[in-house]
């Protein structure tokens, strides 16, 4: 009984440094060279900010669903047109999230270290691919 006791508060200690990480993360939404700001709209029309890293493959955008809180990437699968704020500069894109063969090609490309996997409570990873929309395309 007393091992079973340890590993559970080993387990709410983690539990309790994954959720410290990805609040402080959520709250602070550090802005480096590497970074964007996706905009994403609610169901009420309301816009949300999101600080994002961009990756880049094959000539194409992505961005990573790398956290727990991941409310943003519910919002570009109810409504995929987004605004990506890129070096002062914002245009319109799609967000369409990627499977198969261009998943896992983002993801080879792009890896996280197990040290960052293990403070994100090794959430499971998705790759949303950010189309630009041609100016005048828009309905």
């Amino acid at each position: 009984m007393r091992i079973l006791r340890y590993l559970i508060i080993l387990f709410v200690l983690y539990v309790g440094v994954v959720v410290a990480f990805e609040s402080l993360l959520g709250y602070v939404q550090p802005e480096n060279e590497g970074t964007i700001v996706l905009t994403t709209i609610d169901e009420d029309g309301n816009e949300h900010d999101r600080v994002l890293s961009l990756l880049e493959t094959d000539g194409k955008e992505y961005v990573a669903v790398n956290h727990w809180p991941r409310a943003w990437w519910y919002r570009t699968k109810e409504n995929p047109n987004v605004k990506m704020t890129k070096d002062g500069e914002t245009r319109d894109y799609v967000a369409v999230t990627v499977s198969g063969a261009e998943h896992d090609r983002v993801q080879a490309e792009n890896p996280i270290p197990l040290t960052m996997r293990f403070l994100m409570g090794f959430a499971p990873r998705y790759f949303v691919r950010l189309d630009p929309v041609e100016a005048g395309a828009e309905g």
